[in-house]
């Protein structure tokens, strides 16, 4: 049954990919995989398999990586990807010797690139459990690994109808679980060899965070009043690169005294924007930058319909320090430096909540930052661990965005108790790529 549901899913792809361009660049890359495969990989070379579905998923694993390429110099990686959004991202990951899509997981697929390939062990981030792939693995006597997963009571593996496909779970050489209640489900069906480690990604935004660098226009913007010599502390190349990838300009920056709170909004829908905009259209004492998910300009142009009254830069319109004089809005129209404008911030809204889930937590959190996000949050342990610390604040409503603003704005105790949670939070969680390599090393003994 589970590969008749690929072979279908397989042909679907196909016929979608006339359709959507996503879809399209995910058949292609699919299909040109086993080339590159057969072109790049080296003979008799020793392979270590890490695979993410997405950009997400990378992340969690990219600590991983870094750390086993230290530990394991001589060994080669192949970095593989399900979606276009990691694959397109992070093609030319520097400490990947290869990148390619996977190919969809029938028997034929799976079995011809591992074939090609012959990984000496392998690496699953989070929520991959590829049944053909991971069978095939087993077979060889190839150690598999699943990292930072989690797991909840309604998956498919817990439930009567799921217990065939469980067996997948069985493949694993071992499991590094985020939390406890993960670790109890595996046990519920007589899987053992799991620990508990945390995830990944707090290790991840915790070198993100260390490796942050001054954004002089950010800086400009949250410090500029009219009494500012643009010549005496802001020597700031405002040259900027109009794409989507952002160039961080790093020329040193003193913040002063003058600057105003300021609230920063990563990763933000429009239903979010609603909510969130209409409050600071009221209150004019915040600074305000946002860096919206998606950058096509109608979604810009919908951002500035709702704040007409503010003075609104875009960040890669900037090319000089006077066009940020009375700016009370600044928006982050391209990709790369949401991670590093956090440290300037206030507060801070992390999006998606209205939707699909909500985005990167720790990423805002890490910079002791309170966390404001939406209802859709309860699949995020993140989420729920930030609720209960004080660290992070779900909304429901712009009534309760007010109320939460407020307060912050007004009470400065709460607003340092927020703060201080958010980010001790963050530090309390990093370590797990640490525990897992030493697992890895004990194993070896």
């Amino acid at each position: 049954m589970y590969n008749l549901i690929f072979y279908i899913f397989e042909f679907g792809v196909f016929i979608a990919s006339f359709f959507n361009d996503k879809i399209k660049k995910m058949w292609r890359g699919e299909r040109a995989a086993f080339r590159y495969l057969r072109e790049h990989v080296e003979p008799g070379a020793d392979y270590a398999w890490f695979h993410a579905a997405s950009l997400g998923e990378f992340e969690q694993g990219r600590p991983i990586i870094e750390e086993y390429r230290k530990v394991y110099p001589h060994k080669k990686i192949l970095l593989t990807f399900f979606s276009p959004s990691g694959y397109e991202v992070r093609k030319d990951y520097e400490l990947a010797d290869l990148v390619c899509y996977l190919p969809i997981d029938t028997p034929t697929n799976a079995l011809r690139f591992l074939r090609t390939v012959r990984p000496s062990v392998a690496f699953f981030i989070k929520y991959e459990f590829w049944y053909n792939y991971m069978h095939i693995l087993r077979h060889r006597g190839v150690p598999v690994y699943s990292v930072s997963s989690i797991f909840r009571p309604d998956q498919i593996f817990f439930r009567w109808y799921g217990r065939t496909y469980a067996h997948v779970l069985k493949c694993f050489t071992h499991f590094f679980v985020q939390n406890e209640q993960s670790r109890q489900l595996l046990a519920d069906i007589g899987i053992t060899n799991v620990d508990v480690t945390g995830d990944t990604r707090f290790d991840r935004v915790a070198t993100i965070a260390r490796q942050s660098k001054h954004i002089p226009i950010v800086e400009t913007f949250i410090n500029l009043n009219h009494n500012v010599n643009h010549n005496d502390n802001h020597n700031v190349n405002y040259n900027v690169n109009h794409n989507d990838n952002c160039e961080l300009r790093t020329d040193n920056c003193e913040l002063n005294e003058n600057s105003r709170r300021v609230f920063i909004a990563g990763s933000s829908w429009l239903p979010d924007e609603k909510i969130f905009l209409d409050y600071f259209n009221h209150h004019r004492d915040w600074k305000l930058i946002i860096a919206p998910h998606v950058i096509a300009e109608s979604h810009l142009d919908m951002i500035m319909q709702l704040i007409p009254d503010r003075r609104v830069v875009r960040y890669t319109q900037v090319s000089k320090p006077e066009e940020l004089i009375d700016a009370e809005v600044l928006i982050i129209d391209c990709f790369g430096l949401l991670s590093s404008i956090y440290k300037y911030g206030t507060v801070a809204y992390v999006g998606g909540g209205f939707g699909d889930g909500i985005h990167n937590l720790p990423e805002a959190a890490v910079w002791n930052l309170p966390v404001i996000f939406g209802p859709n949050n309860h699949k995020f342990q993140e989420a729920q661990e930030l609720k209960s610390c004080g660290g992070g604040i779900e909304i429901t409503s712009a009534d309760d965005f007010a109320r939460i603003m407020d307060t912050l704005t007004t009470d400065p105790a709460a607003l340092q108790h927020a703060s201080d949670a958010a980010g001790n939070y963050v530090r309390s969680q990093s370590g797990a790529t640490e525990r897992l390599l030493q697992f890895l090393h004990e194993s070896k003994k």
